[in-house]
């Protein structure tokens, strides 16, 4: 834990700052509790009414969301992020799958001019994951795969916009990947084009491929 004790005359919006950060950061993960209200009391050095109001405050932006008995969580990692996921969650899957198709195949094209190493052992581990999983008609475990491909790719970006950008799709991605349902249940949609491309270097096949693989779920979807 890394808060520190408020000194200043707006103690709100320090601990306002302090929290965002804890969350921006990742040491109050997403979807993860953050700590009880007597515990930020002590580490913050500051009233309870002050707790409450920060934690309102960053509720009302979309950050945080109580849940009755059982403590406040994460939901968004930035203002942004709770506005994408409030617009996300009354948008239709093939809007989704079309924001995902630009986001992705720019993505593609980044990562294979800007990946190391380690981001293509990320990226050929997920594959793996992703194949195994169709393999053993294992649903769930493929949509987990599926997601952590496509994010290991966005992450070979080293475009912090952009991985922000891509994780606020959260939930909704994990949805519009399940929500091609049948089709991914009968015909696999190839993925190794891409890890190919982006190991290769070749920007233009990576964001080919990978427009081919979003195209060809949209048209599962038509």
């Amino acid at each position: 834990m890394t808060l520190r004790t408020a000194r200043r005359s707006s103690l709100v919006e320090q601990v306002i700052d302090q929290m965002r950060a804890e969350i921006a950061s990742g040491a109050w993960p997403l979807g993860g509790r953050i700590p009880a209200e007597p515990a930020l009391v002590e580490q913050l050095g500051v009233g309870r009414n002050t707790v409450r109001e920060a934690v309102r405050a960053l509720t009302h932006a979309g950050l945080l969301a109580g849940r009755q008995g059982d403590g406040t969580y994460v939901i968004a990692t930035s203002e942004l992020s709770g506005a994408v996921r409030r617009r996300l969650a009354t948008a239709e899957l093939i809007e989704i799958l079309q924001v995902r198709r630009g986001l992705e195949v720019e993505a593609a094209r980044l990562a294979a001019s800007r990946r190391t190493d380690a981001d293509i052992a990320a990226i050929d581990a997920a594959l793996a994951d992703r194949d195994a999983a169709f393999a053993a008609g294992d649903r769930d475990a493929f949509v987990d795969a599926d997601l952590a491909f496509h994010t290991a790719v966005v992450d070979a970006t080293h475009n912090r916009v952009l991985t922000d950008l891509y994780r606020d799709f959260g939930a909704a991605l994990k949805l519009s990947i399940g929500g091609a349902g049948d089709a991914l249940d009968h015909a696999d949609v190839p993925h190794a084009p891409i890890a190919d491309a982006v190991r290769a270097g070749d920007a233009s096949a990576a964001a080919a491929a990978a427009q081919s693989c979003l195209d060809h779920i949209l048209r599962t979807l038509d």
